[in-house]
């Protein structure tokens, strides 16, 4: 897993005297390129971790949307997840077959229903929860403790960053704000 820029610290460091920073493009491919690496990464470990647990990794993340933020509605969730609501209606589908979800009326919208997670969907999702959180714990202890709380919120800002380019109405190609590029 390669992940060297080819961008010295020294080049990093120094301001363009055009005002543009030189550096920019080579560190948005280094970006991409650690962020591939890891999310790769993270896909096989979430897929084999959860697929354990007889769900999908959209099942498991709709149960912990609803975990956290539940009650929603399927619009709600559907955007949540960045699906499509036919789709997000599929993966609720079968979490209700396994038991895992419910779908009440909604207090305020005769028309609506409400997702909530059974007692087993939230058994399910803390366990699930619980077998992840241990081999996070485990990458972490390599870090001393201020390092860990820079990851955090190094992480959490580009997190937040990315997703304030997209548009949350549902999973289509191109929702990507395209002033950005």
């Amino acid at each position: 897993m390669a992940t060297d820029t080819g961008t010295s610290e020294r080049q990093r460091c120094e301001p363009d005297p055009g005002g543009v920073d030189s550096t920019l493009d080579a560190d948005t491919a280094a970006l991409h390129r650690v962020l591939y690496d890891l999310k790769r990464v993270y896909q096989f470990r979430d897929r084999d971790r959860i697929c354990c647990h007889d769900i999908s990794v959209t099942q498991s993340w709709a149960l912990e949307a609803l975990e956290r933020d539940g009650p929603l509605t399927m619009n709600e969730l559907a955007a949540e997840l960045y699906l499509e609501k036919s789709t997000a209606s599929r993966v609720v589908d079968a979490l209700e077959r396994k038991g895992y979800v419910r779908r009440t009326r909604h207090p305020e919208d005769g028309r609506a229903l409400l997702l909530k997670t059974t007692s087993a969907g939230a058994r399910l999702r803390a366990s699930i929860e619980k077998d992840i959180l241990v081999q996070e714990r485990r990458l972490l202890s390599e870090f001393d403790p201020q390092v860990r709380g820079s990851m955090v919120r190094l992480i959490g800002r580009l997190a937040d960053a990315a997703a304030s380019g997209l548009v949350s109405r549902g999973g289509r190609c191109c929702s990507i704000d395209e002033q950005a590029g």
